[in-house]
């Protein structure tokens, strides 16, 4: 049905409501907001194919600016809020944005971008003034809150998170089709995910990264309602789910896991038995992580595999989970392939590069380079990950290929290691990754975030080496453990590990 027929049967539904202060967007306001974006774009010379980029916290207008674009036939790109003016700046000049917008919550930063952009790209403010930017407070207003006459459906041109090298954008075509069109990825999560009218959706992660901000449209799409929370706090979710009933979420495993480590009287204090289903992706998830999720709230833990690049997605239930733990599931569309060094397909239970054939082509954006590494010979497309497959085709992943460590001619997997180690009661959080060593090549280095900074220690370092190799043999083990205050985690949880490996690199 789409948003605009929404807006026309139940126009004072809530289709967005900001967790914190309760505060409504209703679908009749969102559908006006919407519209009035889409006039803007076109009155500022954008036409179908054209570009606005954005820099904007978690607010109702994150989505009133998307759901604009997507009906002016535009690419619509959110920025990271954490990242530095060069690598936003690069990310709006990159995308070919014609507009780009910034909160005023982060003025000095979008001051500093602006100064890294081409003159013509049109410099709006949300929110507040900002220097130098025209503020967007009355422009919408002066739009008419109608169809434009042109409509079709835009797309997100999002960037990798650059947690191993400098972000690229993924173009996928825009289709021509009418803005409330859905593509059949997002069908088949409607459908994979039981959404409808009664879905209540909470987003705890930044609107910014694919996964939330697709599930959010989706939600929308679905004429359900969606409680935005501004940023992560576990136990401020669960109150969440009790307060507005939430019967969908989408988690990443390092909020699972910060959740558990909740006190019991903490964590049992709220009912979250509304929750019917609980996605999770962006990492794989420990095991042990996952079997005290569903001991707690019960099968309704969901999790899927796929990238930006949508060519290929895999999901496996609760059910399915159980009997094969530690998969990601069967391809729902696209189909797996492991291959190895040589490009050869292998078989059931051997690791190597998971390719995908048979799902949405893509292109990284200005990067042909990149785009023709992604895909083999075959025509077959990957997202740089390493896994397995079993006997029943069920996937499993190692870690992404950029992080192996070869540890005397060994391959050493930092996933693996790091499941060990965020089971330990001590630690928050953890990355395992490689450091040189002249005799080995490589040398598995822990860095960890204690729940209780003081305790680090020469002795507790011991000790968490010590649990380690209880559990995996020796080579998958750190030889050293450092303490750190706070892991360099985007919001979305993704870990920048290129940035711990550069102190120890140069």
């Amino acid at each position: 049905m789409g948003l605009r027929q929404f807006a026309q049967e139940t126009p004072d539904k809530p289709a967005i409501i900001m967790a914190e202060s309760g505060a409504v967007t209703t679908y009749a306001q969102l559908n006006e907001r919407s519209d009035q974006f889409a006039q803007l774009f076109r009155a500022q010379g954008l036409q179908t194919g054209e570009g606005v980029a954005f820099t904007v916290e978690n607010d109702p207008v994150f989505l009133e600016i998307c759901c604009g674009a997507g009906r002016a036939g535009l690419y619509f790109t959110a920025i990271s809020t954490a990242l530095r003016e060069e690598e936003a700046s690069y990310i709006v000049n990159d995308c070919g944005a014609r507009i780009y917008i910034c909160s005023a919550q982060y003025a000095e930063r979008g001051r500093a971008i602006q100064r890294l952009l081409s003159e013509d790209v049109l410099c709006l403010s949300v929110g507040g003034d900002i220097p130098g930017f025209q503020p967007l407070e009355n422009l919408p207003e002066d739009m008419p809150a109608e169809q434009i006459a042109d409509e079709s459906k835009g797309q997100d041109l999002l960037y990798s998170s650059g947690t191993t090298g400098r972000p690229k954008g993924v173009k996928i075509e825009l289709t021509g089709d009418p803005p409330e069109v859905l593509n059949a990825n997002a069908i088949a999560v409607m459908m994979l995910y039981r959404y409808s009218g009664d879905t209540v959706y909470l987003s705890p992660a930044p609107l910014y990264h694919a996964a939330p901000l697709r599930f959010n449209l989706i939600t929308i799409a679905g004429g359900g309602t969606t409680v935005i929370m501004r940023k992560f706090d576990p136990e401020f979710a669960l109150q969440c789910i009790e307060k507005y009933g939430c019967t969908h979420s989408q988690w990443v495993p390092t909020m699972f896991v910060r959740m558990l480590k909740l006190a019991p009287e903490t964590r049992d204090a709220y009912n979250v038995s509304s929750m019917q289903v609980a996605i999770h992706a962006s990492a794989p998830c420990p095991v042990p992580v996952k079997e005290q999720m569903i001991d707690w709230w019960g099968e309704v833990l969901y999790e899927f595999y796929a990238g930006s690049e949508g060519n290929g997605f895999c999901a496996i239930g609760p059910t399915d989970w159980l009997e094969h733990r530690g998969s990601v599931g069967r391809p729902l569309f696209g189909a797996v392939h492991v291959v190895d060094a040589d490009g050869e397909e292998l078989g059931p239970g051997e690791t190597g590069t998971i390719y995908f054939s048979g799902g949405t082509d893509f292109e990284y954006l200005n990067d042909p380079a990149k785009t023709r590494t992604a895909y083999n010979e075959r025509g077959w497309s990957t997202l740089g990950d390493v896994g397995h497959v079993d006997e029943n085709g069920y996937l499993y992943l190692t870690d992404r290929k950029a992080y192996m460590i070869i540890s005397g001619g060994v391959n050493v997997y930092p996933q693996e290691t790091e499941n060990v180690l965020i089971m330990h009661p001590a630690i928050t959080d953890v990355a395992v990754f490689g450091i040189p060593d002249d005799d080995l090549g490589e040398q598995v280095k822990a860095v960890v975030q204690l729940r209780e900074p003081g305790r680090a220690s020469e002795i507790l370092a011991e000790e968490l080496i010590a649990y380690c190799r209880k559990r995996l043999s020796p080579i998958k083990c750190p030889k050293s453990v450092d303490f750190m205050e706070q892991l360099p985690r985007e919001a979305t949880g993704k870990l920048y590990k290129r940035l711990l490996k550069e102190k120890y690199w140069g």
